[in-house]
């Protein structure tokens, strides 16, 4: 079986910065230790960190706790998390990825000139519920085509466009497109302004992804199911290979998905560690 797996797929900076932090905070011996949510939407990783001390916590749990080390994952968090964290005394390690740090300012100081927010993203993701959080003032989540048709800016509000940093760069573009027919001017000054702020490392493992699929009889996309940058993978990939499944490990593998096939693409969510990766390759050149 010829195979070929993506030169982008598997953890990105963020994710792999988070990760070995916290490795690092065990080996040196701090107990306890917890994560606001899962480190990342990896299950392996998180059962391996639980077997190791390291345990997943809720905003909820904080409001009682009074001693650990709190973990702030790379997804990051609202103001008020630091303001609780701080109330209660609790140290914390915040592993926020810089890509998400630069919305949270945005939105921050575009907020507070004024402006409403629009963010292009999954409201019920953890990184658009921190961008959330550091918003003084009217803010929208958009994901859907109706969505963004449906939105009605207030008359002479400033808007400022960003974006979730793991969503499907052409949705992006074709949100802003819609958006861009309700742009409305003060005078000769325009007041809709566009910030993409979708991480470098997700455009371009979404373009290998997609010209990878194209080529292929059956793509395969690794990740966790609670991963929202695998999902658009998986997404991608579809449009372009009607053979494509989504998988978390080899055991999810199936000769059927192989059926009549002899070229094999491989990409992975930024949360799939490469130790995974390589066994569905190792597995797919082996079995099949």
């Amino acid at each position: 079986m010829n195979v070929k797996t993506a030169k982008t797929a598997g953890f990105c900076f963020g994710v792999s910065r988070a990760v070995d932090r916290v490795y690092e905070l065990i080996q040196s011996g701090v107990k306890p230790i917890y994560t606001l949510g899962p480190i990342i939407h990896n299950e392996s990783v998180v059962s391996d960190l639980e077997e190791k001390g390291v345990h997943v916590i809720s905003r909820e749990d904080l409001e009682s706790m009074e001693q650990g080390t709190v973990v702030i994952r790379s997804h990051g968090v609202g103001k008020d998390i630091y303001q609780l964290l701080e109330k209660r005394g609790l140290a914390y390690v915040d592993v926020t990825c810089p890509f998400v740090l630069k919305i949270h300012r945005i939105v921050e100081r575009e907020s507070a000139a004024g402006k409403h927010i629009v963010i292009i993203g999954d409201r019920d993701h953890p990184e658009v519920q921190g961008i959330c959080g550091w918003i003084n003032g009217p803010f929208t989540v958009i994901k859907t085509t109706e969505e963004a048709e449906n939105f009605l800016p207030e008359e002479d509000r400033p808007v400022c466009v960003v974006s979730q940093t793991t969503f499907n760069y052409n949705k992006f573009k074709d949100l802003v497109e819609i958006l861009g027919k309700k742009r409305y001017y003060n005078n000769v000054l325009d007041i809709f302004n566009v910030l993409n702020t979708i991480c470098n490392a997700t455009e371009e493992r979404q373009k290998e992804a997609q010209e990878i699929a194209g080529e292929v009889d059956t793509m395969l996309v690794i990740g966790g199911r609670h991963s929202s940058n695998t999902q658009k993978l998986f997404e991608i990939c579809k449009k372009e290979c009607g053979n494509t499944y989504y998988i978390q490990t080899p055991v999810d593998l199936d000769s059927e998905m192989f059926q009549c096939s002899s070229y094999v693409g491989i990409t992975a969510g930024a949360s799939t560690p490469k130790k995974i990766i390589e066994e569905v390759q190792e597995h797919v050149r082996i079995k099949f």
